[in-house]
């Protein structure tokens, strides 16, 4: 039986652990906090997950919240005029719904169930050294830690990172009390709202700790007014200020906010990082070799929401090239393959959201236009989310956007 160890207990390291575990292999996890830390701690991300990655932890028996979560069956953008108006508003169904479960609430219940699987966990914080030591006792080590010292194990290819600094200053809060949007009373959609030249905020319904809930989300540009956070508020103070943001830039959005409330005293967020996409293979001290995945080798901002999607791919892409590589070695050429093989999609993804961090071009100006007459446009939109891959076909170029619109 090989024996494999994962480092992070995060969606792509926790996912790959049990789908191996159900193959009959000899996992362990490495993981910072118990099952029961993670709950007691603070929000660590948001996240939706659209169809295809839905399916993915279906086909591994690991939607153990979907028939309490709410469903998201549709995506609506606005843009924000000058003087607070709309400019622009439509909203798309989805084909298939989209889900959004506390990161707390699903690590913790998938930490469990690995040990319930007959997973090992080792509740340990993980240096260098302390990897070092570790890695010939396995005869795989997978570092799914997107934060911390072994992140450096991995160099940044330049060519495929254009930003050395954040793009955007993020903010969050978890929230019960949003009223539905008067235009879809009868479905949950995230609402994508543009304010030209400050930021963006998205409004996810999702599940948290105490049920149903929504995220309140601004991705700030950098020195604009919704990049206020470096004080760090406390829980009340950041959804006051968030509050304040949407009243002032967004306020048709405000109107449904009057009866929120933080769903707990630890769903608050602030942070941001720089996209970067780093080069799969790192080399421990002693010579080893480990292999990076998801937000470790490709981190893309979440002004596209891909990054639970994306750990989620390569959590599948990583347990088929395990499974086909048998009883061989797993070396420095076997994992730049099995990275290949995840990157042919993943570098769709961070193509797209690069370029949703720049000011929209006209032809994307006119994309959004369209999608508020033309129910296809917009539902192409809505439904790339699912599949970012389509978007080089229509929606990144000029010439391939014009001959779209033309042909709808």
């Amino acid at each position: 039986m090989r024996k494999i160890l994962i480092v992070g207990a995060g969606q792509s390291g926790l996912q790959l652990a049990l789908s191996l575990r159900a193959r009959g292999y000899d996992v362990t996890v490495m993981s910072a906090r118990t099952p029961d830390e993670i709950r007691g701690g603070k929000v660590m991300s948001t996240q939706c997950m659209f169809h295809p990655a839905l399916q993915l932890e279906r086909d591994e028996g690991l939607n153990l919240w979907e028939a309490e979560t709410v469903r998201v069956e549709g995506l609506g953008v606005s843009i924000a005029a000058p003087d607070a108006s709309r400019a622009l508003d439509w909203v798309a169904k989805l084909d298939d719904y989209a889900q959004s479960v506390d990161q707390r609430v699903k690590m913790a219940g998938w930490l469990e169930l690995f040990e319930e699987r007959g997973g090992k966990v080792i509740l340990h914080g993980v240096t260098t050294a302390d990897l070092d030591s570790l890695a010939r006792m396995y005869d795989l080590v997978v570092v799914a830690a997107g934060k911390g010292e072994l992140v450096q194990l991995f160099d940044r290819v330049p060519e495929l990172s254009p930003y050395t600094a954040p793009q955007r200053a993020l903010s969050l809060a978890y929230v019960h009390g949003l009223a539905p949007r008067p235009e879809h009373p009868d479905y949950s959609a995230v609402r994508f709202n543009i304010i030209p030249g400050i930021g963006e905020l998205f409004m996810i319904p999702a599940y948290t700790l105490s049920g149903n809930c929504d995220i309140l989300f601004f991705e700030g540009i950098p020195g604009g007014p919704l990049d206020c956070w470096s004080d760090r508020p406390e829980p009340k103070e950041h959804l006051h200020r968030i509050l304040g943001l949407i009243k002032q830039y967004l306020p048709w959005e405000y109107e449904r906010c009057t009866e929120v409330e933080l769903t707990d005293e630890r769903a608050t967020l602030a942070g941001g990082y720089t996209p970067v996409v780093r080069s799969p293979v790192g080399e421990l001290p002693s010579g080893n070799p480990v292999l990076g995945m998801a937000d470790v080798v490709v981190a893309n901002d979440p002004i596209t929401g891909q990054g639970s999607n994306n750990a989620a791919r390569c959590a599948a892409s990583y347990l088929d090239s395990i499974v086909a590589r048998g009883d061989q070695p797993f070396d420095r050429e076997w994992m730049r393959s099995a990275f290949d093989t995840y990157w042919s999609y993943a570098q769709h993804v961070t193509t797209w959201t690069n370029a949703m961090l720049q000011p929209p071009p006209p032809h994307v100006l006119e994309i959004l236009g369209a999608a508020a007459g033309k129910e296809a446009v917009a539902s192409r939109f809505a439904n790339g989310f699912g599949d970012p891959s389509d978007f080089q076909h229509w929606f990144l170029d000029p010439d391939k956007a014009a001959a779209y619109l033309a042909g709808v």
